[in-house]
């Protein structure tokens, strides 16, 4: 067994991590010492909210992307917890679409509870990571960022859990440079009611873009224009938010269309997705991938083919987002604790190539659905995780796909079963559409 272990990073991926080492150690297990490089100066991740954008205190780049008013855009029976359950947590049934403030308090409220906080050494940043042959360690160099020492400590293992919606991809178009107004990407946007009264544009076709029409509509803005690169969403938008072909060039505050209109916008929010950006990693040992459900050289999408001692979580597109890490981080621990063995490269590989060809085969979002709940059920039949009815939260996923079809203002005023308690969520006491505070008290008063 591995006698130290890192963990990079304390967002969901991270803290998943850890509690799965206190969940073996409660149970009496010999764990190893794991230490927790965290960045920020607080857990939680993209959900760790801050005002800043750009650089942070220290210089860095911001890491968080999370905006005021941000509600959950899925169920969250699907990504609920087998052993620490919403009913559990906020001692009552609360509604399925909870906003951000209450996530942060779900996920954060696991960790308190399991005291996983002794294990995260806070405002350090990992500066690099290489692998040392010929001693078989990992040689991982942390910046304390208050005073700017580093230091280099060696591990047997590597768990890179720092997500990969923190680094802006950022294209161009012709007029940028001349645009009058503000341009931005969704990393930073952070309150909807900046763009009260202007003529907005976003330029994006998925779930960023989504969401920031609505909300940016919901809080005042005269109009919104999603502009898109292949096809449109396709929902039934509200009145002032409708959707253009791809954006060709900007003239001074017109935008012109590959489909030959224009229209005179004010601002303009890029919600052109994110790379999978590890530049703290040695070449050898970086992933490299855009952001699909089955990322090629990762066994079991978590252990790096080329060095599996080396284990990256949650880098998958995501439907399935906390039940996922605790899966994946589950698996990872076992194989620290000597519980699993791996195959050969050879056979690793041929698993990886398996995944891949059928994730190629899926012909769009039911399919994807099951592709990613099976890969879930695959892993859970190697370890000691709590069962839930993983096949409930398959037909919750596409349940909620017909709703965001039927009323994209509407969807989050349903209600879904849970897959741990078999608890049905109230409905919330306001239509989310009408709903202008997102605060944890009002959302749980369900009487108001």
């Amino acid at each position: 067994m591995a006698s130290r272990v890192a963990v990079i990073g304390a967002g969901p991926c991270g803290l998943a991590q850890l509690h799965a080492f206190e969940e073996a150690r409660r149970q009496g297990a010999e764990v190893p010492q794991v230490a927790c490089f965290e960045k920020q100066s607080d857990w939680g991740g993209l959900w760790n909210y801050t005002w800043r954008t750009g650089l942070d205190e220290h210089g860095d780049p911001v890491h968080g992307s999370m905006y005021r008013y941000l509600w959950s855009n899925g169920p969250k029976e699907c990504l609920e917890f087998a052993d620490y359950t919403f009913d559990e947590h906020f001692g009552q049934p609360i509604p399925s679409f909870p906003p951000r403030e209450v996530l942060y308090d779900y996920i954060t409220g696991r960790a308190k509870a399991n005291n996983v906080r002794q294990f995260i050494q806070f405002d350090t940043a990992v500066r690099w990571i290489s692998y040392d042959e010929k001693a078989g360690k990992f040689a991982v160099t942390v910046q304390t960022r208050d005073d700017g020492r580093t230091r280099t400590e060696e591990f047997d293992k590597v768990i890179v859990a720092t997500g990969h919606f923190s680094t802006p991809n950022m294209p161009s178009f012709e007029g940028f440079d001349q645009f009058p107004g503000r341009i931005m990407h969704s990393h930073d946007f952070r309150d909807a009611r900046e763009f009260a009264g202007k003529r907005l544009l976003v330029i994006g076709s998925s779930y960023s873009a989504e969401d920031i029409a609505l909300q940016t509509k919901k809080y005042g803005a005269h109009s919104v224009t999603v502009s898109y690169r292949t096809k449109p969403m396709g929902f039934p938008w509200p009145a002032g938010i409708d959707e253009v072909p791809l954006l060709s060039r900007v003239d001074g505050s017109t935008a012109h269309f590959a489909d030959g209109t224009a229209r005179d916008v004010d601002a303009i929010v890029l919600c052109t997705g994110y790379r999978h950006s590890f530049r703290f990693i040695s070449d050898e040992l970086r992933l490299r991938t855009a952001n699909v459900l089955y990322p090629d050289n990762l066994y079991k999408g978590v252990f790096w083919l080329g060095n599996p001692d080396l284990m990256y979580l949650g880098m998958q597109d995501q439907y399935y987002t906390f039940t996922m890490f605790d899966a994946q981080a589950w698996y990872a621990r076992d194989y620290v604790l000597g519980r699993i063995s791996l195959p050969s490269r050879e056979e690793m590989a041929a698993d990886i190539a398996q995944w891949r060809g059928r994730l190629a085969k899926c012909a769009g979002p039911f399919d994807e659905i099951d592709f990613q709940a099976s890969y879930l059920a695959d892993l859970h039949k190697e370890v000691d995780y709590p069962s839930y009815d993983i096949d409930l939260t398959r037909a919750h996923f596409k349940e909620w796909e017909h709703d965001k079809t039927a009323s994209i203002t509407g969807y989050r005023d349903r209600s879904f079963s849970s897959p741990c308690t078999g608890t049905i969520a109230p409905v919330h006491h306001t239509p989310w559409w009408t709903e202008l505070d997102d605060s944890m008290a009002t959302f749980l008063d369900n009487q108001a």
